[in-house]
Protein backbone atom coordinates (compact mmCIF):
# COMPACT_ATOMS: atom_id res chain seq x y z
CA UNK A 1 0.00 0.00 0.00
CA UNK A 2 3.06 2.60 0.93
CA UNK A 3 4.84 1.94 -2.30
CA UNK A 4 1.37 2.42 -4.57
CA UNK A 5 1.27 5.95 -2.56
CA UNK A 6 4.52 6.56 -3.05
CA UNK A 7 4.19 5.93 -6.65
CA UNK A 8 1.17 8.15 -7.16
CA UNK A 9 2.80 11.08 -5.21
CA UNK A 10 5.90 10.75 -7.18
CA UNK A 11 3.86 10.69 -10.50
CA UNK A 12 1.94 13.45 -9.59
CA UNK A 13 5.45 15.27 -9.02
CA UNK A 14 6.83 14.62 -12.26
CA UNK A 15 3.34 15.51 -13.90
CA UNK A 16 3.65 18.87 -12.19
CA UNK A 17 6.71 19.59 -13.04
CA UNK A 18 6.54 18.64 -16.59
CA UNK A 19 3.77 21.61 -16.79
CA UNK A 20 5.83 23.98 -14.66
CA UNK A 21 8.38 23.25 -17.74
CA UNK A 22 6.01 23.19 -20.69
CA UNK A 23 4.69 26.84 -19.33
CA UNK A 24 8.43 27.60 -19.05
CA UNK A 25 9.08 26.75 -22.72
CA UNK A 26 6.41 29.09 -23.93
CA UNK A 27 7.32 32.01 -22.58
CA UNK A 28 8.95 33.94 -25.12
CA UNK A 29 11.86 36.68 -24.54
CA UNK A 30 11.03 40.32 -24.12
CA UNK A 31 13.40 41.28 -26.86
CA UNK A 32 11.87 38.86 -29.12
CA UNK A 33 8.34 40.33 -28.22
CA UNK A 34 10.08 44.26 -28.76
CA UNK A 35 11.76 43.20 -31.91
CA UNK A 36 7.85 41.81 -33.27
CA UNK A 37 6.35 45.49 -32.07
CA UNK A 38 8.86 47.19 -34.12
CA UNK A 39 7.93 44.86 -37.05
CA UNK A 40 4.46 45.64 -36.99
CA UNK A 41 5.40 49.56 -36.14
CA UNK A 42 6.79 49.24 -39.41
CA UNK A 43 4.31 47.68 -40.79
CA UNK A 44 2.09 50.30 -40.08
CA UNK A 45 4.27 53.11 -40.72
CA UNK A 46 4.58 51.55 -44.56
CA UNK A 47 0.33 51.16 -45.38
CA UNK A 48 0.34 54.98 -43.85
CA UNK A 49 2.78 55.76 -46.40
CA UNK A 50 1.02 53.44 -48.83
CA UNK A 51 4.62 52.67 -49.83
CA UNK A 52 4.44 49.23 -51.35
CA UNK A 53 8.16 48.67 -51.72
CA UNK A 54 8.42 49.08 -47.42
CA UNK A 55 5.46 46.66 -46.77
CA UNK A 56 7.34 44.16 -48.94
CA UNK A 57 10.93 44.60 -47.85
CA UNK A 58 9.43 43.45 -44.17
CA UNK A 59 8.64 40.04 -45.65
CA UNK A 60 10.76 36.73 -46.62
CA UNK A 61 11.59 36.18 -49.90
CA UNK A 62 9.10 33.00 -50.20
CA UNK A 63 6.32 34.92 -47.90
CA UNK A 64 2.62 34.76 -48.69
CA UNK A 65 -0.21 36.86 -47.77
CA UNK A 66 -4.08 35.91 -47.90
CA UNK A 67 -6.47 39.12 -48.01
CA UNK A 68 -9.87 38.41 -48.93
CA UNK A 69 -8.97 38.06 -52.98
CA UNK A 70 -7.13 35.51 -52.53
CA UNK A 71 -3.36 34.10 -51.17
CA UNK A 72 -0.46 36.02 -53.01
CA UNK A 73 3.12 34.34 -53.21
CA UNK A 74 6.21 35.73 -53.23
CA UNK A 75 7.76 39.72 -51.98
CA UNK A 76 8.17 40.76 -55.87
CA UNK A 77 3.70 39.74 -56.10
CA UNK A 78 3.43 41.01 -52.53
CA UNK A 79 4.63 44.43 -53.30
CA UNK A 80 2.89 44.89 -56.56
CA UNK A 81 -0.58 43.87 -54.91
CA UNK A 82 0.29 46.58 -52.56
CA UNK A 83 1.01 48.89 -55.19
CA UNK A 84 -2.42 48.29 -56.88
CA UNK A 85 -4.05 48.54 -53.91
CA UNK A 86 -2.39 51.83 -53.28
CA UNK A 87 -3.38 53.38 -56.18
CA UNK A 88 -7.03 52.58 -55.59
CA UNK A 89 -6.90 53.65 -51.94
CA UNK A 90 -4.57 55.50 -49.20
CA UNK A 91 -4.82 54.14 -45.64
CA UNK A 92 -3.92 56.27 -42.56
CA UNK A 93 -4.23 55.98 -38.80
CA UNK A 94 -3.14 52.32 -38.90
CA UNK A 95 -2.42 50.47 -36.06
CA UNK A 96 -1.26 46.93 -35.36
CA UNK A 97 -1.37 45.26 -31.84
CA UNK A 98 -0.81 41.81 -30.85
CA UNK A 99 -2.93 39.62 -28.44
CA UNK A 100 -1.81 39.29 -24.96
CA UNK A 101 -1.30 36.10 -25.21
CA UNK A 102 0.94 36.87 -28.57
CA UNK A 103 3.69 35.41 -29.93
CA UNK A 104 4.43 31.98 -29.65
CA UNK A 105 7.60 30.24 -30.26
CA UNK A 106 7.26 27.17 -33.12
CA UNK A 107 9.71 24.75 -32.62
CA UNK A 108 12.73 24.32 -30.51
CA UNK A 109 15.47 27.15 -32.79
CA UNK A 110 13.76 30.22 -30.98
CA UNK A 111 13.95 31.48 -35.05
CA UNK A 112 10.18 31.23 -35.56
CA UNK A 113 6.67 32.50 -34.22
CA UNK A 114 3.62 33.27 -34.63
CA UNK A 115 1.38 35.68 -33.74
CA UNK A 116 -2.43 36.84 -33.45
CA UNK A 117 -3.89 40.80 -32.82
CA UNK A 118 -5.87 43.20 -34.10
CA UNK A 119 -5.42 46.35 -36.61
CA UNK A 120 -7.83 49.45 -37.44
CA UNK A 121 -7.14 51.95 -40.13
CA UNK A 122 -8.61 54.72 -42.10
CA UNK A 123 -9.27 54.38 -45.08
CA UNK A 124 -9.79 56.92 -48.22
CA UNK A 125 -10.87 55.58 -51.98
CA UNK A 126 -11.32 57.62 -54.85
CA UNK A 127 -15.07 57.52 -54.94
CA UNK A 128 -15.58 56.78 -51.14
CA UNK A 129 -14.47 58.08 -47.75
CA UNK A 130 -12.91 58.27 -45.65
CA UNK A 131 -14.16 55.03 -43.72
CA UNK A 132 -13.30 53.01 -40.43
CA UNK A 133 -11.98 49.53 -40.99
CA UNK A 134 -10.41 47.37 -38.53
CA UNK A 135 -9.91 43.38 -38.28
CA UNK A 136 -8.02 41.08 -37.23
CA UNK A 137 -4.70 39.42 -38.44
CA UNK A 138 -2.37 36.49 -38.00
CA UNK A 139 1.51 35.88 -38.63
CA UNK A 140 3.87 33.67 -38.89
CA UNK A 141 7.48 34.94 -38.64
CA UNK A 142 11.02 33.77 -39.42
CA UNK A 143 14.38 35.41 -37.90
CA UNK A 144 16.44 36.17 -40.83
CA UNK A 145 20.06 36.74 -38.78
CA UNK A 146 19.35 39.55 -36.39
CA UNK A 147 15.89 41.03 -38.14
CA UNK A 148 12.63 39.05 -37.92
CA UNK A 149 10.53 39.13 -41.47
CA UNK A 150 6.70 38.30 -42.52
CA UNK A 151 7.12 35.11 -43.68
CA UNK A 152 3.06 34.56 -43.44
CA UNK A 153 0.35 37.22 -42.84
CA UNK A 154 -3.80 36.80 -42.83
CA UNK A 155 -6.43 39.18 -41.99
CA UNK A 156 -9.81 39.89 -42.14
CA UNK A 157 -11.62 42.99 -42.26
CA UNK A 158 -14.48 43.15 -39.69
CA UNK A 159 -17.49 44.73 -41.34
CA UNK A 160 -19.07 48.21 -39.45
CA UNK A 161 -22.60 47.28 -37.78
CA UNK A 162 -25.85 47.53 -39.62
CA UNK A 163 -27.39 50.60 -39.74
CA UNK A 164 -31.00 50.22 -38.07
CA UNK A 165 -33.84 50.20 -39.92
CA UNK A 166 -35.95 53.38 -41.12
CA UNK A 167 -39.26 53.77 -39.57
CA UNK A 168 -42.03 55.43 -41.63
Amino acid sequence: MKIRLLGALVGLAISFALQTFAQQKETVDPQIIEQLNAVSKKYAEADNNNDAAALAALFTEDAVIVPETGPVNGREAIEKWYANLFQKVHDSNHVVTADQDSPHIIGTAGNEVWETGGWSTTVKGQNFGPVEAKGYWSGFFVREGDVWKIRMLTWNITPPPAAPAQTK
